[in-house]
């Protein structure tokens, strides 16, 4: 921690059941090397107790705290204050776009486990089956078995931060996409190519890459997205010359 001290403007959105959104103002002074997690618990703990949000772990493992701030989705446990605003600044904190509201901060996750559970990836997978392709792992004794977690954290920030899941409520969403195609990479089962082989799934994907530059793990659900289509185009011309 720093020996600055800042005076912040937190703007809190809150909401309660079927009411409108409304935004409430919270002055503080703060440590600029603080997290806007810790901003948020101390409105919590000395202003109102009234205020809802989710959090857990405190370090990015969990995916509990994601927030929209001042328009980006964060995780707020990592997001450090003086990286989001400067003295005398104010920080806009709301709830991820695209999912229900159900209180404050707190937004109603049910579908996307729901979906998650379709896509039927292993969360806990052996190394060489774990699918990822952006690093080599680094193995002392090849002889013996490794299990990694898999990087997916379930914080839902690709599904917020995603253009086509703002224009349709049926748009399964990045992380289930990319985990339809971390499935597929497991197990070669070909229903989830057929599951996702739709414009409510890789499909309707715009493009836009917003989800890969909001995910906190590196998942990369864009570039998943983009290869379970040329996997689902590689089986129709299989397909068409009539090989399996």
């Amino acid at each position: 921690m720093s020996n600055e001290t800042w005076k912040i403007t937190f703007l809190v959105s809150r909401q309660k059941a079927q009411e409108s959104r409304q935004f409430q103002s919270f002055e503080m002074d703060v440590d600029p090397d603080e997290y806007v997690l810790d901003g948020i618990e101390r409105i919590w703990a000395f202003r109102d107790r009234s205020l809802t949000y989710r959090h857990a772990c405190h370090h990015s493992t969990c995916g509990a705290c994601g927030m929209v701030i001042n328009g980006v989705e964060k995780l707020t446990c990592i997001t450090p204050i003086r990286s989001v605003t400067s003295n005398g600044g104010t920080i806009k904190v709301e709830p991820l776009r695209n999912f229900p509201v159900t209180s404050d901060l707190v937004v109603d996750m049910r579908q996307f486990y729901t979906h998650l559970e379709e896509a039927r990836f292993g969360q806990v997978a052996p190394v060489e089956e774990a699918c990822l392709p952006f690093e080599k792992q680094q193995i002392a004794d090849p002889s013996s078995t490794y299990e990694r977690l898999v990087d997916c954290i379930e914080c839902g920030l690709c599904i917020s931060a995603c253009p086509s899941a703002l224009t349709s409520s049926s748009y399964l969403g990045p992380a289930i996409l990319a985990a339809a195609q971390q499935g597929y990479m497991q197990s070669k089962d070909l229903q989830l190519t057929h599951w996702v082989d739709s414009h409510d799934g890789v499909w309707g994907c715009h493009s836009a890459f917003e989800c890969s530059e909001v995910c906190p793990s590196n998942v990369e659900p864009g570039w998943r997205i983009m290869d379970m289509r040329k996997i689902i185009i590689a089986r129709r011309v299989r397909s068409f010359f009539g090989r399996t």
